[in-house]
């Protein structure tokens, strides 16, 4: 990698109880480092935007955020308002239930009614890929690219599993060079993070950045 690891990152903070004074140090953090993006959920898109101001890092916000079981007009009010708000890229919860109920007419629908109401920014596709079959995960990921996202993504972080390394490949494989992987959930260190990139994984979410890239100067020292 001829790149700090830093450039891969999105220095992200979803807990339900992250304070202002949170906020204000991964912000601190994310132009210390120079990590690739900010993510927040979108009750903090204000204040992240205010620090960040200036900067060449991306804002990022969650919606449908953590069980992606909200309506889709309710998405698409979230998204829209976030949009608005400044957001660079939207990282958006699944439908696992439609998923699981083989309603894929309505994931379809939501894809595209989310596409078209964040037309210029960047859509990431959560797929919680703890709870899908890989079948199932290959049909998100092509329904993803027939309706332009760009990214899928294997985790929230909240749920019963994170990313793994098999996950990871049946993305890479499944879509090819034409989406980016958001690797999330569980990566924690340098190493890891590292065989994610390696397996095809274009950027890590994590919330551990300041550690991945402590093992990163190790690394390299």
């Amino acid at each position: 990698m001829t790149q700090s690891i830093a450039k891969f990152i999105d220095h992200t903070l979803l807990s339900p109880t992250a304070t202002d004074s949170d906020i204000r140090r991964i912000c601190r953090e994310a132009r210390e480092y120079n990590f690739k993006a900010v993510c927040v959920a979108g009750s903090r898109l204000d204040l992240a935007r205010e620090l960040l101001t200036g900067s060449d890092i991306l804002l990022a916000a969650v919606v449908g955020f953590p069980h992606g079981n909200a309506s889709t007009e309710a998405k698409v009010c979230e998204a829209t308002a976030y949009v608005k708000s400044g957001a660079d890229e939207l990282d958006v919860v699944l439908n696992t239930g439609w998923v699981r109920s083989g309603q894929w007419n309505l994931v379809a629908r939501e894809l595209e009614h989310l596409r078209e109401c964040a037309s210029e920014k960047t859509l990431k596709l959560i797929l919680e890929t703890c709870y899908l079959e890989n079948a199932e995960k290959r049909k998100i990921c092509r329904m993803a690219l027939e309706a332009g996202w760009d990214f899928v993504k294997t985790s929230t972080g909240f749920g019963p599993g994170g990313a793994t390394l098999a996950d990871i490949r049946l993305m890479k494989d499944t879509v090819g060079d034409a989406m980016e992987i958001k690797a999330s959930g569980g990566i924690r260190d340098y190493e890891t993070a590292m065989k994610y990139l390696g397996a095809g994984a274009t950027r890590i979410g994590a919330s551990s950045g300041e550690a991945i890239l402590r093992g990163e100067k190790k690394s390299n020292s």
